[in-house]
């Protein structure tokens, strides 16, 4: 809950989020989306600010906070799941935790896109849904995952 999160709020993993969404943000803007394309996708506001506070929530409970996470970023359109990139928060720290963040294409561009994903000269950039998925899983304990849909 949210007076939960006030309570445990860290301000280094603060800043840590902030730069740990600047460098997703860059690996969007280099995406390989097909295989001889490029697109840029962009983070709605919206999108990115969901994605911070649940980061934040998911990385609360952690012995090293943010710091311990490994990031798998993907984006999903229609059954399809790309791997964007694999980040690490702290190279400097074991991680003690993976997350798999699941974007979305926003799906009312789909038709518009459907080409996208051909040979072709480079399309506009690309904006996502602000659905998305996480994927939590331990990697110190057997724990079941855990999937958050948002």
């Amino acid at each position: 809950s949210l007076p939960d999160l006030d309570l445990l709020h860290d301000p280094e993993d603060e800043l840590l989020c902030s730069s740990l969404l600047d460098v997703v943000q860059a690996a969007l803007g280099r995406a390989p989306l097909g295989s001889r394309r490029c697109s840029r996708l962009l983070m709605p506001a919206q999108l990115q600010a969901q994605v911070r506070t649940e980061l934040l929530r998911l990385a609360c409970s952690e012995p090293c906070g943010l710091r311990g996470a490994l990031l798998d970023l993907c984006v999903e359109h229609g059954k399809a799941c790309h791997d964007v990139g694999h980040i690490a928060a702290d190279p400097a720290v074991v991680p003690t935790f993976q997350l798999t963040l699941v974007l979305r294409l926003d799906s009312r561009l789909w038709p518009k896109i459907q080409g996208l994903f051909a040979s072709g000269p480079a399309f506009a950039p690309l904006k996502l849904s602000t659905g998305f998925r996480v994927i939590k899983k331990k990697l110190y304990s057997s724990e079941q995952l855990l999937i958050e849909e948002c």
